[in-house]
């Protein structure tokens, strides 16, 4: 066993209302420069719809992630000779316009303009090229509109549907939506850096952010295909790839990250897990029906005195063994299982889980007649949203851990209903808490973590130990070069 810890995520989509604020807190702190005007670190999507870059989720177009392999997982994107014969020319890489390209305004043509009877206009012009340009695209350019038929019908999740599920999701007065917040998954078995030719790319050993090294990266974007979320960027201005940090430079002072300090539906959680590194590649090979609870798996209960001995062994301070018993990460991810990666099918065992939205059915149409129905929550039967497109997006295709999830935040939620408004029977809460597992104080922590929780139990951010942690990037390269192609085990540094 090699106990490694990993600053991990959850957000809880059933609380996002879209507004945004963490995308322009990260902008503000992070992208407001030239070059970086279309990244968007942090961005929030309009589901089901076609997301940021366009069809990121396509990895038929774009080939990210990892594909099962003979005991450990390959590229899709291929290896290094694959990856040399397309160096200079790569198909696989997101074009301009599946982003936006940036834009301003020619603010003189309003502020020189001279006395006239017509109201002058401020030609937009692309910060890219200078010249004048027409904005068919923008950040956010399908906010609210992801439900509609335009943008979900094009969502890569919704060819998991049955055509009677599709024609469901599709009805116009059956329109739903929901957002979905995205940062960097800091997985553990990154496309990304696996995928870099120069090496720029690796993975702090102490925390397990991934960041990109600006003095060894030659703009060579390989780590954009090789990503299937697409979340590290190309700056235009310097040639360097640019990504997510997870604000480590404010976690070093144990501030939060900055959306996740700014967001208002509270919606943002994180802490530290712990990990068996051994048992990456293991992980990552396995069938996509085994991939969701093989990565629970893989994530330590630190409460385990085997574990907390191991974890003692290879050097790991006490105060990280208590910050992880303390994380709320876990409590979602491990102990209730709630929470669900995006896209387990990728196979980068991403570290930032979703709480699957309830979107109950509140009101049907009937023979043209809008009816709001009597009961509280709807069967899962008649999800406004079918499980299969969520099994699409969070479980690899399988619906049963959606089942497992939605059955106990319905049970929650009936026995909170029953207990503090009383308009739901206690003996259907209490059958509703069996039928999900839980028990009536597993009820109250979940609604305590999902609605009461402070500031310092959403967000238990661990001591770094930066003074013990020996950054060496020779380390990555010798690990890489006896691991081959990929980045299954990172080498240890501080612990």
């Amino acid at each position: 066993m090699d106990v490694r810890a990993q600053v991990s995520m959850v957000f809880h989509l059933d609380k996002c209302i879209g507004c945004h604020t963490c995308s322009i807190a990260c902008k503000n702190l992070w992208t407001d420069r030239r070059g970086a005007e279309y990244m968007w670190w942090n961005n929030v999507e309009t589901k089901p719809g076609t997301g940021y870059p366009t069809l990121y989720e396509d990895q038929e177009k774009y080939r990210g992630g990892w594909e099962a392999g003979a005991g450990r997982p390959r590229l899709k994107l291929g290896g290094r000779l694959a990856e040399l014969a397309r160096i200079f020319h790569n198909p696989r890489l997101p074009a301009l316009d599946d982003y936006y390209e940036p834009w301003t305004y020619r603010y003189d043509q309003l502020i020189g303009a001279p006395p006239s009877d017509d109201q002058p206009v401020a030609t937009p012009v692309s910060l890219v090229t200078g010249e004048d340009m027409k904005i068919e695209a923008g950040p956010n350019w399908d906010d609210d509109l992801g439900g509609s038929s335009i943008y979900a019908a094009a969502d890569p999740n919704v060819e998991a549907l049955t055509d009677s599920e599709r024609g469901q999701l599709l009805a116009f007065e059956r329109l739903v939506f929901f957002y979905l917040p995205r940062i960097c998954n800091h997985c553990l078995n990154p496309g990304c850096l696996a995928a870099c030719p120069a090496g720029a790319i690796y993975k702090r050993g102490e925390d397990g952010i991934v960041l990109v090294s600006q003095h060894k990266c030659r703009g060579w974007r390989m780590c954009i295909s090789g990503c299937p979320y697409k979340k590290t960027y190309f700056n235009w201005a310097n040639g360097k790839a640019e990504k997510c940090i997870l604000c480590y430079p404010r976690q070093e002072t144990q501030q939060v990250p900055a959306c996740m300090h700014s967001c208002v539906g509270r919606i943002r959680y994180l802490g530290v897990l712990l990990y068996d590194a051994e048992r990456l590649a293991a992980t990552a090979a396995l069938p996509d029906a085994e991939l969701v609870e093989a990565q629970r798996a893989l994530i330590l209960d630190p409460f385990d005195p085997e574990i907390a001995a191991a974890a003692r062994e290879a050097g790991m301070p006490e105060a990280i063994l208590e910050a992880a018993r303390r994380s709320p990460v876990f409590q979602f991810v491990k102990r209730f299982r709630l929470a669900l990666p995006h896209h387990p099918e990728f196979r980068t065992l991403p570290m930032l889980f979703y709480v699957p939205p309830l979107l109950p059915v509140m009101a049907t149409v009937s023979d043209g007649h809008y009816e709001v129905t009597p009961e509280l929550l709807s069967s899962l039967d008649a999800s406004r949203l079918p499980l299969r497109y969520l099994a699409a997006m969070f479980t690899a295709g399988e619906v049963a851990p959606i089942v497992e999830v939605y059955r106990k935040l319905v049970a929650a939620r009936l026995y909170q209903r029953a207990t503090t408004v009383g308009d739901v029977p206690r003996e259907s809460a209490t059958h509703a808490l069996e039928e999900a597992g839980l028990s009536a104080q597993d009820a109250e922590e979940i609604y305590r973590l999902t609605a009461l929780a402070s500031f310092e139990e959403r967000f238990v951010v661990p001591p770094f130990f930066r003074e013990g942690a020996i950054e060496s990037v020779e380390d990555v390269h010798e690990h890489q070069e006896e691991e081959g192609a990929g980045f299954l085990r990172p080498p240890r540094r501080g612990w």
